[in-house]
């Protein structure tokens, strides 16, 4: 087999890199899911329970009370912020993928020119 020339290993390495950015917003963005889920659950508790309920907030090590009112309102600015992020590293992840297509179909060109 040959060896590579310079410009494919470049893109092999360029194919790498974006590969592990893919995989690295992908992890983000699948634990960014899971926080919203913790809070959609949250909101929903919080549904279930009168206004006259006492509500916790934990902080650090300590348990604060809040408002009823005032907790679903955070929850939900929390949730709508990490709603934000999820779409921006959604749109991130899509332009490495497109890179990296665009980086894999040059590689296979660079290597059918080698071989002949």
């Amino acid at each position: 087999m040959n060896e590579l020339s310079p410009q494919a290993r470049h893109q092999l390495e360029q194919f790498q890199q974006a590969q592990q950015q893919a995989q690295a917003l992908a992890a983000q963005r699948a634990q960014l899911q899971s926080l919203i889920t913790e809070i959609e659950e949250a909101l929903e508790e919080l549904s279930k329970v009168g206004e006259e309920t006492p509500v916790y907030k934990a902080v650090g090590r300590l348990l604060i009370k809040h408002a009823k009112g005032e907790m679903e309102k955070e929850l939900r600015e929390e949730k709508e912020t990490l709603e934000l992020r999820v779409k921006v590293l959604s749109r991130q992840e899509e332009r490495v993928v497109e890179r990296m297509q665009e980086i894999r179909q040059k590689l296979q060109e660079m290597l059918k020119a080698s071989a002949k």
